[in-house]
């Protein structure tokens, strides 16, 4: 199968993205130690979008207790009704938006595309992903993993990967026989595509790993972070953010970096309401799962579609480390020079998705039914 890598700044003419980024973010360590009318319009959207979010984040932890699932079905719904309001979605006013998604969906095997958070995250970290997705018609769903997001389990007794990423795992189970999705994986949530490639690779039409962990068979999510936070073994001994939720004299649970240092990592070209969301909304990294050693087979995992998205800007997974991964692992497609913080590029990676799918779809689609 032929591997190809794409160049997002060659391909511009085909797809302009016009983002500003914010170039004050920090650059703190890696180690575990103007205004005209318009921009001024964009600000006030973003605000109101922000303050959306927020106050859906706040609704969604007050109702928790009533529902049982993922934040997917409740993001979908509040969504639609939010879409029904021009004032909330000013995309909706500008009608070259509306006439975008036609000519390259019809061709795509399938619509519904899963979005799996990365450590710490939930599915709160994709509300602008949602918005765009639907915008474009698709239909986006997604989950919170075990311990994470809105779901109400301890993260100190989320022990293993399958145990992390059963609300994926469910849901792919839970479709109908003849359905297919598109898994997205962020940062560490790449293990989980992983995991899910190789236990139901018949219902993942492609698996996309944007920044994400694309671990190979024996390799454990931690090892993808090494080089940035040491070996396993230095990190549980010496790392001041392990977390023993069963007491210091057993071994740690977990762990959680200081804001500060989620600033540098996560955030460092993020809007200041992105890290208020954030900051708020973020829960403690379950240490089993990322330790756990992946058994990946040929037989399934490797028949699997992988797609990967690197960014240049990411201070969680350096381009270094991402180029590594795709070297070591190699995807169907790599996409390159996408620009953008660990965070930001949740938003962000949508031009790259229409992209995707805009240039790809018939190579696609052609290497499916030969495959």
């Amino acid at each position: 199968m032929k591997i190809k890598t794409l160049n997002y700044t060659e391909m511009g003419n085909r797809f302009s993205c016009k983002t500003k980024n914010n170039s004050n973010g920090s650059k703190s360590s890696r180690r575990f130690g103007g205004g005209n009318r318009s921009q001024r319009k964009l600000q006030s959207d973003e605000e109101l979008l922000h303050m959306q979010a927020l106050s859906l984040a706040i609704q969604h932890h007050q109702s928790s207790q009533r529902f049982d699932g993922s934040l997917s079905r409740r993001i979908g719904s509040t969504s639609s009704r939010r879409r029904n309001n021009p004032i909330s979605d000013p995309t909706l006013t500008n009608p070259k938006q509306q006439k975008q998604s036609p000519e390259f969906l019809e061709n795509l095997e399938t619509k519904k595309i899963v979005l799996i958070h990365g450590e710490g995250f939930g599915a709160w970290c994709w509300y602008k992903t949602i918005a765009l997705l639907e915008e474009s018609g698709m239909l986006p769903t997604a989950l919170d993993l075990t311990g994470s997001g809105i779901d109400l389990k301890d993260t100190n007794n989320v022990t293993t990967l399958e145990d992390y990423s059963k609300p994926l795992t469910d849901y792919l189970q839970n479709l109908p026989e003849d359905e297919k999705v598109i898994l997205v994986g962020h940062s560490s949530g790449g293990a989980c595509v992983s995991y899910a490639l190789e236990h139901f690779q018949d219902k993942i039409s492609k698996a996309i790993f944007l920044c994400g962990t694309m671990v190979a068979d024996g390799q454990k999510p931690f090892d993808v972070f090494a080089e940035e936070l040491g070996s396993a073994e230095l990190f549980m001994k010496e790392s001041k953010f392990l977390i023993h939720g069963n007491g210091k004299d057993n071994p740690a649970t977990g762990f959680m970096f200081e804001k500060q240092q989620m600033r540098g990592l996560y955030f460092n070209q993020s809007p200041a309401k992105d890290i208020a969301l954030a900051m708020v909304s973020v829960r403690p990294i379950p240490l089993g799962p990322i330790m756990q050693n992946l058994s990946l087979s040929k037989e399934k995992y490797g028949k699997g579609r992988r797609f990967y998205v690197q960014t240049l800007d990411d201070h969680a997974l350096s381009p270094d480390i991402q180029e590594k991964l795709v070297r070591e692992n190699p995807p169907e497609v790599t996409a390159q020079n996408f620009a953008g913080d660990s965070s930001n590029c949740i938003a962000r990676w949508v031009p790259a998705r229409r992209l995707f799918a805009q240039q790809l779809t018939a190579e696609l689609n052609h290497l499916h039914r030969s495959c």
